[in-house]
């Protein structure tokens, strides 16, 4: 584990009117996932010509907003997502916190925005948690506190071109499980009439447009009772990419041989951390790991054959996620008879288990937020 250093400075404006103590505690008893938010957020700016200034911590607070405002009309918005949890020890950690600034970064690049600092992004990490360090659910459980940094187009006018003027912020929510079944094999349905993202796109970044496009694919999957969208590649409409919010692998398995498959990265697909991260945990666990192009078809004819025995989705908010049918135009089939699989839930357990401090972290991965 490694303790991140501070590099900016940070006004700090405390809250005057913080939720009280009894109304906090009944939150993060059933905090659901996205619903609440903490006292306090964070704010950089950047101006062309000036570079990025003003960082500040202040009350959580609502944004004017200038109807010209250019990301109103033109989407200049990218976002991440990460997670704050606390040790048995009562210390803060988050989980590969420069990972997610990295991405951020070429998010930005490809959105023709600035690139905040690595040391911007953490440091702004490391100042909320410490100031609603109450907010962090106890040691123990699957809550935790989700982070939310995002940025984007400050600049008012309607001429089309890159923002000048550009706004850092980062909120925090306290989460429980992302799907509202917890921990169950959920069902998706397998979009032929929508695509997410093709070559050339924007689907390797996390821009908010990606997630405003696959809206109207998720209302579909919702009539048809499912809990996610699994999308296909935009030009054959049959290789497997990505679901709706997070990465999809599949267990190739052969006796004690275990073999974890993963769309392989196309520059279509959001290169998740914790796809990444479940790369290294399954070579640990002894499980070779093949990224590459899948199928639907192949999908269907091996999990028929008995040789894949399990899905899961991955991604931060859900962490790990079996999935138990998969649906579309053409029918549907199961996996692992709709029970969630052994070897997802192994790698679940390891995952979770080194970021709540019940595992060696043996990667440095936890990065120390508050002692």
């Amino acid at each position: 584990m490694f303790t991140m250093a501070q590099h900016s400075t940070f006004d700090i404006q405390p809250s005057k009117n913080p939720v009280s103590d009894e109304e906090r505690k009944k939150i993060l008893d059933a905090p659901g996932f996205g619903q609440y938010f903490t006292d306090h957020m964070v704010v950089i700016d950047y101006e062309q010509g000036k570079g990025w200034h003003n960082h500040r911590v202040v009350p959580y607070s609502e944004f004017s907003v200038n109807p010209a405002n250019m990301v109103l009309h033109y989407g200049q918005a990218i976002f991440e997502g990460l997670k704050a949890y606390r040790h048995s020890d009562g210390s803060i950690v988050t989980f590969r916190p420069e990972a997610n600034a990295e991405r951020f970064q070429n998010s930005a690049a490809r959105m023709a925005m600035p690139k905040l600092s690595k040391e911007d992004f953490v440091d702004s990490i490391r100042e909320l948690v410490k100031i609603d360090a109450a907010w962090v659910p106890k040691a123990g459980g699957e809550e935790c506190l989700y982070l939310r940094p995002f940025m984007f187009a400050t600049e008012n006018g309607l001429g089309v071109h890159p923002a000048h003027k550009f706004t850092y912020v980062l909120i925090a929510s306290p989460a429980g499980a992302y799907f509202s079944g917890g921990i169950e094999p959920v069902t998706v349905w397998v979009s032929h009439e929508y695509v997410r993202a093709c070559p050339g796109g924007t689907g390797a970044a996390k821009f908010a447009g990606n997630y405003a496009a696959s809206l109207a694919a998720q209302e579909a999957a919702d009539k048809e009772g499912c809990d996610q969208v699994l999308w296909l590649d935009a030009i054959e409409r049959e290789n497997i990419e990505e679901m709706g919010g997070m990465n999809v692998m599949f267990v190739e398995r052969d006796g004690d041989d275990v073999t974890i498959i993963t769309p392989a990265l196309s520059g279509s697909l959001l290169p998740g951390i914790t796809r990444d991260s479940l790369k290294t945990v399954a070579k640990d666990l002894g499980y070779s790991v093949d990224e590459r192009v899948i199928t639907m078809k192949e999908l269907e004819e091996r999990v028929g054959t008995g040789e894949i025995t399990e899905a899961f989705a991955c991604g931060t908010a859900a962490v790990i996620n079996p999935i138990g049918t998969f649906k579309s135009r053409d029918g549907e089939f199961t996996v692992n008879n709709c029970e969630s699989g052994e070897i997802t839930m192994k790698m679940r357990s390891t995952l979770t288990g080194i970021q709540h401090g019940e595992l060696p972290d043996t990667h440095d991965w936890l990065a120390t937020l508050v002692d």
